[in-house]
């Protein structure tokens, strides 16, 4: 590694302002943001809330240059940085995706951080110990040449981080950077932007669901709504005076909770799928966890928790059908078979949709069509070339069905890849939910949600349990795991796992 010279001072905090300003995707009818009036002063600290699909990650992406040109859709108002359009000031913004797959550039962990810096033109022996420093800031202890694709989500997302603050921006826009990490993560990465933060002066927007994570770093909050901006003010007038109308609006208040769905009135059924001495692996001979039992029983819920890379979604995707085991196997009771053999990574496709249903971590690797509506009919439509597949009236019904549950039905003819985070983690679990599988096994399933429709996803997922389903949920969310009443599998990192726990 080259050594290092003496740094280049920080960029200037920057000015963003932002005037009767709002933003339509080019397939839409409905304005994702508009009438936004706000002013941030160079160096302010800033969490922007609202409910799920009130716009933020838009205004996000707006502020970074990056939301796309006259194709993509139409703005109105006026938005700069620094007095200037954001896409002529990209070099000022660093900008962290609620996505991290999409921000993954390059193939090896170094090269990644170092790409927006190279960008930038900063000296490149000033560049690697800046990569070095800031992959050590978020906690992302690999080799520089670790190959990127070898990182889990919670990895990718510091590693995305690293990237970010690498450039040392101005303006610092964080899209939900802990939703996928575990506690401690979450602890290290916000700490992490604090240090940044402090050491720069740059000026700070982050969205984020855990509002009490970010408290402690922020000076205003800001929330949007159908209107633009509802609220603005110091966190504790806002959150404060305001706290109960934004809760009932959806939005997180600390000592506010979420509606819980009810205890389950009988205990576990029947192992449905049953693994022994599992060892799992997304590269065939690397194994990230092994030595594992895990029973997933009917009308129950199991918490698969854990730090980032212990290999949680390994082992989901493995239960699910979906990867082999690198050693054991998982073998499937005879009521969940129905005739399909036991083995269920022997299954088809078509076998798999009433018996398994899986929700990957990341919504669009699962997204095929392009309205919400074709979306949701994509398995039924598979199951009606059987003989007692549903009739067109059937899957309409259903369709509609889950569509008003998880507050979809505005958005029935959108293009799945217009819709945010959260509505796209909804409509993963309803498109999965639609062929009425006996098992459902979810990744982060309550990513980027507000706290309305997390308790309705919550209360949905308890009913699938209570009619005798199982739920297999990966999950950094300690408030699901209480709310489900899960028993708790836990891993403890790479090879190895800890006892499961009762709930």
């Amino acid at each position: 590694m080259p050594g290092s010279t003496a740094a280049s001072p920080a960029a200037p905090p920057a000015r963003v302002s932002a005037r009767g300003w709002g933003w339509r995707h080019a397939s839409r009818r409905a304005w994702a943001l508009a009438g936004v009036d706000l002013e941030i002063d160079p160096g302010e600290r800033v969490l922007l809330l609202g409910a799920s699909g009130a716009g933020k990650s838009t205004l996000l992406h707006a502020l970074a240059g990056v939301l796309g040109g006259d194709e993509e859709g139409e703005s109105r108002g006026e938005l700069l940085v620094d007095g200037e359009p954001p896409a002529a000031a990209r070099g000022r913004s660093g900008l962290v995706l609620q996505d991290p797959d999409a921000q993954v550039i390059l193939a090896r962990v170094g090269d990644d951080v170092a790409f927006g810096c190279e960008n930038l033109g900063i000296p490149r022996e000033e560049i690697w110990p800046r990569v070095r420093q800031t992959l050590d800031a978020v906690g992302l202890d690999v080799p520089l040449d670790r190959p990127t694709k070898a990182l889990s989500g919670g990895q990718k997302q510091r590693l995305a981080l690293a990237g970010a603050l690498a450039m040392r921006p101005g303006l610092l826009l964080l899209d939900e950077p802990t939703a996928n990490l575990d506690p401690a993560g979450v602890a290290e990465v916000r700490d992490a932007v604090g240090r940044v933060l402090d050491a720069t002066g740059a000026t700070f927007v982050v969205v984020e669901h855990r509002v009490d994570v970010w408290l402690p770093l922020v000076d205003r909050v800001i929330v949007l709504g159908a209107e633009g901006v509802v609220a603005d003010g110091a966190p504790d007038a806002v959150l404060g005076t305001r706290g109960a109308a934004l809760a009932a609006a959806g939005v997180w208040v600390p000592g506010i909770p979420p509606a819980l769905p009810p205890a389950p009135e009988r205990p576990p059924g029947e192992v449905l799928l049953r693994g022994r001495g599992l060892a799992v692996a997304r590269v065939r001979g690397v194994p990230v966890a092994s030595g594992l039992d895990v029973d997933v029983r009917a009308g129950a819920a199991l918490a698969i928790t854990g730090p980032n890379g212990a290999g949680k979604s390994t082992l989901a995707l493995t239960l699910a059908g979906l990867l082999p085991a690198a050693a054991g196997g998982v073998v499937a009771a005879e009521t969940l078979d129905a005739g399909a053999g036991d083995s269920p990574i022997r299954w088809r496709s078509r076998e798999l949709l009433t018996r398994i249903g899986t929700v990957f971590q990341d919504p669009e690797h699962q997204l095929l069509r392009t309205t919400v509506r074709d979306e949701l009919e994509v398995g039924p439509r598979a199951l009606q070339r059987s003989a007692r597949g549903p009739s067109d009236a059937q899957i309409a019904a259903r369709t509609d069905d889950l569509l008003e549950r998880l507050r979809l039905t505005p958005l029935a003819r959108a293009n799945p890849y217009t819709l945010s985070g959260g509505e796209k983690r909804r409509l993963t679990v309803a498109a999965a939910l639609a062929t009425s599988p006996r098992v459902l096994v979810l990744d982060e399933p309550t990513f980027g949600q507000d706290a309305r429709t997390w308790a309705e996803l919550v209360a949905l997922l308890a009913a699938l349990r209570d009619e005798g389903g199982a739920i297999v949920a990966v999950t950094h969310d300690e408030a699901v795991v209480a709310a489900l009443h899960a028993e708790r599998y836990a891993l403890t990192g790479p090879a190895g796992t800890a006892a499961g726990e009762a709930p």
